[in-house]
């Protein structure tokens, strides 16, 4: 028998969560998520963090080779920045315990 996923929970479940938790509006707990996702879009090119959570980083990839999948031809990938989210060691204990 295959198990029944759970889905992601969506923003307006989150908002509600969080208006009934904090004991705010819906759209006060909305003005916040948006207000930290702002911020986190403007800082991030310095690293922005979510204490517990993760942080965003930016990082600078190296020029490398590849391969097209299709053809099998080498080509030659441009160096890139990304912006990378690195979880936080309390998050991942926390979803997924560390092995003893």
């Amino acid at each position: 028998m295959a198990k029944t996923q759970k889905r992601p929970m969506t923003k307006a479940q989150l908002i509600a969560h969080i208006a009934d938790k904090v004991e705010l509006t819906k759209k006060q707990a909305g003005e916040v998520i948006d207000l930290l996702s702002e911020t986190a879009y403007k800082e991030a090119k310095t690293g922005f963090t979510i204490p517990g959570i993760g942080k965003l980083v930016v990082v600078k990839r190296k020029a490398r080779m590849g391969r097209n999948p299709a053809t099998g031809e080498s080509i030659k990938i441009p160096a890139k920045t990304v912006l990378k989210f690195r979880v936080a060691k309390a998050c991942k204990d926390a979803v997924v315990p560390p092995k003893k």
